[in-house]
């Protein structure tokens, strides 16, 4: 397995909805770990979709277990196949990056609480119920699988964009 390259903003790819998984075989297999591998290559990120590694296929990962942000609860490393977001609740406004969009952040309004349907690795049907940051990972996520960035939901380019903080 390796670490892919991540597209970048502007590629075209980032704004293509993708495709669902239909075969949960050893190339699925292989792109988990690659996500997983590429994912870990970044210090920081908590969520990575297939289609910013160039593969416009319904998968994700999440794992916001490394950062504590907002006394969150996670529920771990999470293989997202075919994700739906089924419940939405509440409303949360929190800074967001992107890995396909290095070099900012921005002010973005989500569902504070979601209960979302996938599948997992075996292509055996999950749902499960997150809060606060997490839920704002998984919505990002399965937004990129819709060809959705997080600048899309910005609602003023002018006052809610900002260059990332880089450490000295």
């Amino acid at each position: 397995m390796a670490v892919r390259p991540v597209l970048l903003v502007p590629d075209p790819r980032l704004k293509q909805a993708c495709e669902p998984i239909a075969q949960f075989d050893d190339a699925l297999h292989e792109l988990v770990q690659d996500l997983e591998d590429t994912m870990h290559a970044h210090p920081g990120c908590v969520g990575i979709a297939a289609c910013q590694i160039g593969v416009l296929k319904r998968v994700a990962l999440v794992d916001t277990s490394i950062h504590k942000k907002h006394g969150a609860v996670s529920q771990g490393r999470m293989v997202l196949i075919n994700p739906s977001i089924a419940i939405s609740e509440g409303e949360w406004l929190g800074r967001e990056g992107c890995l396909s969009l290095p070099d900012f952040t921005a002010n973005v309004r989500r569902s504070q609480t979601v209960q979302i349907r996938f599948q997992n690795g075996t292509g055996e049907p999950q749902q499960v119920t997150a809060s606060n940051f997490e839920a704002v990972a998984i919505q990002h996520e399965i937004d990129h699988l819709n060809g959705i960035l997080f600048l899309d939901r910005v609602s003023n380019l002018a006052t809610d964009v900002f260059p990332r903080k880089t450490k000295a």
